[in-house]
């Protein structure tokens, strides 16, 4: 079954002023830039599934902001696999077991969004000591043994800060350069190296989904 998500689900992780689009499942396709269905064309009937909800998302969210449905924008990767959007706006994509995302602002507001999603369950094996420093580790073992499984909330959050600040420096960085505090409030400070102090995240968890956010103002 495909739903649309209730407004407000990753809406709430973010300024008032981003606009957010959510679906459970995969929306009905919508129509496709030819250059986008030639990007597409040759994937898993999957992928095609999945590009094409994020797309349909997209253009939702970029409408709220203004930008008319017609004539198509052509919402294609870049260099580093992240849309390049209109001219004026910036925004972040994301999708995971049954869960597909996106948010979009103007680049007047905040010149760039991180957004993620995971399932909500601990990693798999050997992946926390890969992407997490040991003063990470140690912050972890410190949290509130509630449930949560943390160490998927720290992977997430670099996850965003990661999507947040590469359209910024288009510089590859490896997950365990970004440095993360996860805090128990559903917020998260961060730190890329090429950016200093990436601020403060927020993270929430809906339907077994677990969404992590980052939106970076306009530096001084």
């Amino acid at each position: 079954m495909t739903t649309t998500a209730p407004a407000g689900v990753l809406a709430a992780l973010l300024p008032p002023y981003v606009h957010c689009a959510e679906a459970f499942g995969d929306l009905d396709a919508g129509r496709l830039h030819p250059s986008e269905a030639a990007y597409i064309r040759d994937r898993s009937p999957r992928r095609r599934r999945q590009f094409a909800t994020a797309r349909t998302l997209a253009r939702q969210a970029l409408a709220e902001l203004g930008h008319p449905p017609l004539p198509l924008f052509p919402l294609l990767p870049g260099p580093g696999g992240a849309p390049q959007w209109p001219s004026g706006t910036a925004g972040s994509i994301t999708h995971t077991h049954g869960y597909t995302a996106c948010a979009v602002t103007g680049t007047g507001r905040h010149v760039s969004i991180g957004i993620d999603a995971e399932p909500v369950r601990p990693l798999p094996r050997g992946v926390l000591e890969l992407v997490g420093s040991e003063e990470e580790r140690r912050r972890l073992a410190a949290l509130p043994v509630d449930g949560t499984p943390w160490d998927t909330v720290l992977f997430s959050a670099k996850e965003a800060v990661y999507k947040a600040v590469h359209p910024l420096t288009r510089t590859w960085t490896p997950l365990a350069a970004i440095s993360v505090a996860v805090h128990p409030d559903g917020t998260f400070s961060a730190r890329h190296p090429h950016r200093g102090g990436a601020g403060t995240g927020h993270w929430g968890v809906h339907r077994d989904v677990l969404v992590t956010t980052l939106a970076l103002p306009p530096e001084s």
